[in-house]
């Protein structure tokens, strides 16, 4: 009994944890945007400057541990990880500069379908009715959310895709991450996906788009509020989580995305929120809720 409060516990922890975390990652969109530099270049230095803290995170952790109980330094999983998020990440970026942010998010955030699927042909991860019922009614509330500003046509075209391919990458490591989570620690998953991530990106960048370095102080604080806020907070708060709850329900959590980017849109660059942006919030939350109590009921 008392094993099982402690992993509700733990649980509801997680759960509070993604909320956060999908608040955060709401200014992801608008920091790559003030970046100065290009997308990949964006992605990396995200990579890079948060790879200082969670590597010493994961030093202190691997020296509190016994030599004797300590796992391998690397996994062929851990370097998947990165490998995976990388990818994702420039896509993401890169996505960004070709379409509207409205439609990269929508777009780009249909990755719990991914999620939900994969775990269900990969590791028989059967999700019930109800889930599923709250699964598209987030989806559902997302597109009313940003659908006023959701547009589709030859002139976004590249950038849409993008942003769907994203959504298979970002499933893709939202699963390898769940299932590292049962033998790595936080720390560990996040130092090797951001180590493996920034030696991808680094000369991806260079190559691709030269210039590296942002020409202003601001454009260096948004690359430094990208990878403290989103990536060593959000990002970790996500890893986190995948040890305690399923990688479909912490998906499907995670649209809170949307309605954050929205409010801060209005806070920041002035973008006006109206009945649809109050009304999807409203049926995008409503789905979380159910989605959350369809997988407590499986």
């Amino acid at each position: 009994m008392t094993k099982a409060l402690a992993a509700d516990k733990r649980a509801r922890l997680a759960l509070v944890l993604l909320c956060v975390a999908g608040v955060t990652i709401g200014f992801s969109g608008i920091l790559v945007r003030l970046s100065e530099v290009g997308p990949i270049a964006s992605a990396f230095w995200r990579m890079a400057f948060a790879l200082p803290v969670m590597a010493l995170w994961h030093l202190g952790e691997r020296r509190a541990q016994p030599a004797a109980t300590r796992p391998p330094a690397w996994s062929s999983g851990l370097v998947a990880a990165g490998l995976l998020y990388a990818v994702e990440l420039a896509i993401w970026h890169w996505s960004l500069k070709l379409t509207s942010v409205a439609n990269a998010t929508v777009i780009a955030n249909i990755y719990p379908v991914v999620v939900t699927a994969a775990a269900w042909l990969l590791f028989r991860q059967r999700a019930n009715r109800l889930f599923l019922i709250g699964l598209a009614t987030a989806i559902a509330g997302m597109i009313v959310l940003v659908g006023d500003k959701f547009t589709l046509g030859i002139a976004s075209l590249h950038g849409d895709i993008l942003a769907a391919t994203t959504a298979i990458f970002y499933g893709g490591y939202f699963l390898v991450v769940a299932r590292m989570r049962t033998q790595r620690t936080t720390a560990e998953i996040m130092t090797w996906t951001a180590a493996v991530a920034s030696a991808v990106l680094l000369p991806a960048a260079w190559l691709m788009e030269g210039s590296l370095f942002p020409p202003s102080l601001g454009g260096w604080a948004a690359l430094i509020a990208l990878a403290v806020l989103c990536q060593a907070g959000a990002h970790g708060a996500i890893t986190f989580a995948l040890a305690h709850l399923p990688a479909s329900l912490s998906a499907v959590t995670l649209l809170i995305q949307p309605l954050t980017a929205a409010i801060m849109a209005w806070l920041i660059l002035g973008e006006p929120i109206g009945p649809f942006q109050v009304v999807g919030g409203t049926i995008l939350l409503g789905g979380i809720f159910i989605a959350r109590r369809g997988s407590m009921r499986r």
